[in-house]
């Protein structure tokens, strides 16, 4: 007789499911106390986490939390840890006191949930009662996350006619302070120094009409915008007048003693620097200069060059410009630095813009009928080829590809003469990367890619380049 020896009765073992714990505080009131609002919620979904026990919840050791940041944003610390951790694999459930702690936009929880669900990810709150596992429970957290997201933007609304009405009130409402202005208990006060530097700057404006020549004076004279230091601590230092900086003083109707909100002025609480008499003098200057008329031109006046100029003394790119004498249209491209801080800031300068772009077509035909750039174009073309030997070009014979972009490069010239402006343009930015000016004269640099490209479209179909060009 064989024995049978009682089989060990198997105990069921629990899955161990990892909880982690996020918490987050809109902004930075009471974070300083010892017991703060972070403790609490940390502490109530530590509390939870311990209730789940025996369905095998343990709480990883890492806590994430946000504190001073708003729910509308998802680019906060905490929460970027937490879905890292999420991604490696590392949590089974999400634990927060309320949803909203999570955020506050309907369009930010889809987008959470989606990376929950990719990684087998639950999400709980211990106020709020539902599983994002049913239906019922995501249609419940749903209803929730909306009514979260009406009262921040119903909270953003009492903010922004809060703000609205204290300007009506003639009330400074913060912001970098204005040249000529320190602030003193939250409103302006004059600082006398750079208020008279602000007096000189709408005189001379008067008396010399430009804004160019202004700036080239004031730079000379040494003259800096605003320095301040920050509510931190933090000194920041004022940095040389540009044009960009000269207009915004001369728009800027704090100087007479008014505020401005969505394009309307009211009585501001601050006293005035300017006096009436000459802000509206400067305002009828710098409307002429801003001419209807002149915009128009501008739009209309041809500048194949533009954004592809670049100047070499400063870095810095050159764009068109032009003006009128007796009649006549004078075409140039000038270094956004001479804008910006006068004709001084730049050996260059201006160019002008009907020679710049003789030469520059010039120097491009030259170099499209060089053989060493013909050679590297057929090479990059078949290796292109190669590379997608399924499309059409691919299966193209190697001598008909070459054949087609030498015949390209050497009629570029023939039609160019044929095209519209703006077609000029857009070949011009299809074969130049950029073009380096310097005292010296220009250095261009061709796309490769662009002249197999041109290479393709004038010999579609079999077409000639003359018939594609007319």
């Amino acid at each position: 007789m064989t024995k049978t020896t009682p089989k060990a009765a198997v105990k069921a073992v629990t899955p161990k499911i990892r909880a982690a714990v996020y918490v987050r505080k809109s902004n930075e009131a009471g974070l300083e106390q010892e017991f703060n609002s972070l403790h609490a919620q940390t502490e109530a979904c530590l509390s939870f986490i311990a209730s789940q026990k025996t369905e095998g919840w343990v709480a990883v050791p890492d806590h994430y939390e946000d504190g001073g940041i708003s729910g509308g944003t998802l680019d906060r610390p905490g929460l970027q840890r937490l879905l890292a951790d999420i991604v490696a694999g590392r949590i089974d459930v999400v634990v927060v006191y309320k949803i909203d702690r999570l955020t506050r936009s309907l369009l930010d929880f889809v987008k959470l949930i989606e990376v929950f669900e990719q990684h087998k990810v639950t999400f709980t709150s211990v106020t709020q009662s539902f599983s994002t596992q049913s239906s019922m429970g995501r249609l419940t957290l749903n209803i929730l996350l909306s009514f979260a997201q009406f009262e921040r933007e119903l909270a953003s609304e009492r903010i922004r006619d809060k703000f609205a009405a204290s300007k009506r009130r003639g009330l400074w409402m913060g912001g970098l302070p204005s040249l000529g202005y320190d602030v003193v208990d939250r409103k302006l006060v004059v600082n006398a120094a750079e208020a008279d530097l602000v007096r000189l700057i709408f005189r001379r404006f008067l008396e010399i009409g430009s804004a160019t020549a202004l700036i080239r004076e004031l730079r000379a004279a040494g003259h800096t915008s605003k320095s301040w230091v920050t509510q931190d601590g933090k000194a920041r230092q004022g940095k040389p007048l540009n044009k960009g900086a000269l207009y915004k003083i001369l728009n800027n109707r704090l100087y007479v003693g008014e505020i401005s909100h969505r394009g309307t002025s009211y009585p501001g609480a601050q006293e005035a620097i300017i006096d009436r008499q000459t802000w509206d003098r400067v305002q009828t200057i710098l409307k002429q200069g801003a001419s209807p008329r002149g915009r128009s031109t501008g739009a209309a006046t041809p500048a194949p060059l533009k954004g592809l100029l670049r100047c070499t003394a400063c870095g810095s790119a050159m764009t068109p410009t032009h003006t009128r004498r007796r009649g006549r249209l004078y075409r140039y491209y000038i270094c956004t630095t001479a804008i910006k801080q006068g004709h001084a800031a730049c050996p260059i300068r201006s160019i002008a813009a009907g020679e710049a772009e003789e030469l520059v077509l010039a120097q491009v035909r030259r170099l499209l009928r060089a053989p060493e750039l013909t050679a590297r174009t057929i090479a990059a073309a078949a290796d292109a080829s190669a590379e997608a030997a399924t499309t059409t070009d691919g299966g193209r014979p190697a001598a008909q590809r070459e054949c087609q972009i030498r015949e390209t490069l050497h009629r570029v010239e023939t039609i160019w003469d044929d095209l519209f402006p703006a077609e000029q343009q857009r070949i011009l930015h299809l074969l130049v990367e950029q073009v380096a000016v310097s005292p010296g004269g220009f250095d261009i640099t061709l796309r490769t890619a662009g002249i197999r490209s041109l290479a393709a479209e004038l010999g579609t179909d079999g077409a000639s380049a003359e018939e594609k060009a007319a």
